[in-house]
């Protein structure tokens, strides 16, 4: 397993890799790995703090966990003007590839709500889930792919100002209250319910600069910029994400609130999006340190089925499958329930990875 087993037939290594180390560690919290480290240490001590980081933040504030989401979303974007071009080639109609497309939101509007039926353990309609988000997100993205970069750049940002409005024209004294603001409002009319971690379903609107984001670095990746000019652009873009998005949270313009997906929120995550795409280009494309990335690569190229296999099967079967064995071997041996509980989530964690490796080494990739 090394740079011999990556892909190379004009893919882009950092994109991979990228998409992959986001999956791995979405994977890795249905694997239970987080939850199970925070239950093995004092909430007083070092450890406990930085697995907090792989937790949501309750509400004004940003900790890693949250930037999760946009990266996923971002990356999805990054990877639209190559595969568009690739399928464009094959097809040679345009009207074909916009069949396809409308077909991949739909699915991906299905499994989104779909997942929710299999949480509840019943037939629910909820728009909560990254997927049935994304289903919008990439269909907005597809028709301004082509469009120039100052349209683009323009649209992305008018999404954040109509999600602004909306807030502070709804509850004008207090627009980012949880429960009690435009998301929750727009949720009862879709759904009949509100979400009680404050999650609200037009979070679609403004993420969606996200994934446009990203179609527009993919589109610079495939420029005939040098890579320096690449680096340098990225790089100042989220630069200028980041002080933004934390500007307007420090001054109490608007809070960074990851649950209703703020302006502030997405300019500071999507910064952040933008500067991790910039250091893996840098270190995988043109450093060409790419030995590492194989572990990643075979998560990313099944990002959709190892992402579903996660939520349906993974901590609600695989964790319990396996936790038979480690349990029933390790116990009595005297090792404290803390210890194998971590032993239980990593060992689950690394057969969902070699499940993905599996389906790589049999060339087995699926798409939708």
């Amino acid at each position: 397993m090394g740079q011999d087993n990556l892909p190379t037939s004009g893919r882009l290594i950092s994109l991979d890799a990228y998409r992959g180390l986001t999956m791995f560690l979405l994977i890795a919290e249905a694997a239970m790995v987080y939850h199970t480290f925070l239950n093995a240490f004092s909430t007083e001590s070092f450890w406990h703090t930085f697995f907090t980081q792989f937790t949501h933040h309750p509400w004004n504030g940003l900790r890693f966990w949250d930037l999760i989401q946009p990266f996923f979303m971002f990356i999805v974007g990054v990877a639209m003007p190559f595969s568009l071009n690739k399928r464009l080639a094959i097809a040679g109609d345009r009207g074909k590839v916009t069949k396809h497309i409308l077909r991949r939101c739909f699915l991906l509007f299905l499994f989104g709500t779909g997942l929710h039926c299999v949480y509840n353990q019943k037939l629910v309609f909820e728009l909560w889930n990254v997927l049935t988000q994304l289903s919008f997100t990439i269909l907005l993205t597809y028709f301004l792919i082509r469009q120039p970069f100052k349209i683009q750049l323009a649209v992305s940002l008018g999404l954040l100002i109509l999600t602004e409005m909306f807030y502070r024209v709804y509850a004008p004294g207090s627009p980012f209250v949880m429960g009690e603001n435009f998301g929750s409002y727009t949720d009862m009319l879709l759904m009949g319910k509100i979400n009680k971690g404050g999650w609200v379903a037009i979070n679609c609107i403004p993420t969606a600069a996200h994934t446009l984001w990203g179609a527009m670095c993919g589109n610079l990746l495939m420029s005939k910029k040098t890579d320096q000019e690449k680096i340098k652009v990225l790089i100042i873009a989220g630069f200028i994400g980041l002080f933004a998005g934390y500007g307007l949270d420090l001054l109490g313009v608007t809070p960074i609130i990851k649950r209703i997906s703020t302006s502030s929120f997405v300019l500071a995550s999507g910064g952040w999006a933008l500067l991790a795409l910039a250091f893996f280009y840098w270190l995988l494309d043109m450093k060409k340190h790419q030995s590492l990335a194989f572990a990643f690569i075979v998560v990313g190229m099944n990002s959709i089925f190892i992402y579903l296999f996660a939520e349906v099967l993974g901590h609600r079967w695989l964790y319990g499958f396996i936790e038979i064995f480690s349990v029933g071997f390790l116990k009595p041996m005297g090792i404290s329930d803390a210890i194998l509980g971590i032993l239980t989530a990593l060992l689950t964690l690394g057969a969902m990875w070699y499940l993905c490796y599996f389906l790589y080494r049999k060339r087995v990739f699926f798409k939708i």
